[in-house]
C-alpha cells in the first residue's frame, strides 16, 4: 500500500551554460499553489528572454490566483492559462516587429494532493524518478524525435542529427498551440525533474537516474545536474527544476 502524499518540496537551478552569451531559460514555482514551470525561450537578440519570461510570469500570475479548483477543474485550469501566456507572447510580438518569432517551450507541473498533471510544449521535458527509476514524462515536440517514434531515425541519429534544433511546436509563434497533457498519481518518494534541452542534450538517462539516486537535499542535487551537464559541454543554457512528493 502506497503512502498518500501530503505535501512537495522543491528546488531550482539555471545556469546559461559555457558557449551561449545569455540564458533564454526562465523557471519559476509555487509549492503552495502546486504549480512549476521551465521555459526554454528562442528568437533573435534578447526575444527569447522575454518570450520564456512572459510565459513563466503569466502561468504562475494565473494558477497562484486562482480558487481552489476541484480535481477535474485543475487541469483546464492549466491549459487556460497556457493559452493566456500563447496569446501574451504572440501579441507582444506583433506589436514590435524586433520581436516577430520569438517563442519557448513550456513544461508545467501542477499538482493537487497526490494528483499530478503534466503539460508541455516543444522539447524541454519533465521526468519521475519513482523507487531508483527514471521515466520520461513527456514527448518533445522536435522534428528527430517525431522520427525516432515513426521508427525513420534512431535515437543515435536524432542526437547527431543538424536537425535536432528544430521544434514543431512552441508558444508564443503561433496565434493558438494546444500542449500535450499528462496526469499520473504521485507516490511518497518520487522526484520530477523539469528541464530544458541543455540538460539532457548534454547527460544520458542513466546519467540522469544517477544523479537523482544521490541522498542529496534538492538544492544539491539541482546544482549537481547542472554541474554535470556544464562539464559535459555546457552547450545551451541549463535550467532544471526538482520537486519532491512527501508524506
Amino acid at each position: 500500500m502506497t503512502t498518500a502524499v501530503v505535501r512537495y518540496t522543491a528546488a531550482a537551478v539555471t545556469d546559461r551554460g559555457r558557449k551561449r552569451p545569455s540564458n533564454e531559460d526562465a523557471f519559476g514555482f509555487s509549492v503552495e499553489a502546486g504549480v512549476y514551470v521551465v521555459c526554454d525561450g528562442m528568437g533573435g537578440a534578447a526575444a527569447g528572454e522575454i518570450a520564456s519570461s512572459l510565459a513563466v510570469d503569466e502561468v504562475l500570475r494565473l494558477l497562484k490566483t486562482r480558487k481552489q479548483e476541484n480535481e477535474a477543474e485543475l487541469p483546464a485550469a492549466a491549459e487556460s492559462a497556457v493559452t493566456a501566456a500563447n496569446e501574451a507572447i504572440f501579441s507582444r510580438a506583433q506589436r514590435n516587429h524586433r520581436l516577430n518569432g520569438m517563442g519557448t517551450t513550456l513544461v508545467v507541473m501542477t499538482t493537487e494532493e497526490q494528483h499530478v498533471w503534466i503539460l508541455n510544449i516543444g522539447d524541454s521535458r519533465c521526468y519521475l524518478t519513482r523507487k531508483g527509476k527514471l521515466e520520461q514524462l513527456t514527448q518533445d515536440h522536435s522534428l528527430v524525435e517525431e522520427q525516432v517514434r515513426l521508427g525513420r531515425m534512431t535515437p543515435l541519429e536524432a542526437l547527431h542529427s543538424p536537425l535536432k534544433n528544430v521544434i514543431t511546436r512552441a508558444l508564443g509563434t503561433q496565434s493558438q498551440v494546444r500542449p500535450d497533457v499528462f496526469k499520473l498519481e504521485a507516490e511518497a518518494g518520487d522526484i520530477f525533474l523539469l528541464c530544458s534541452d541543455g540538460l539532457t542534450r548534454e547527460l544520458p538517462d542513466n546519467t540522469i537516474e544517477a544523479l537523482l539516486n544521490c541522498d542529496l537535499q534538492l538544492d544539491a542535487m539541482a546544482a549537481r545536474l547542472v554541474e554535470a551537464a556544464k562539464k559535459a559541454g555546457g552547450h545551451d543554457n541549463i535550467t532544471c527544476v526538482l520537486v519532491r512528493a512527501e508524506a
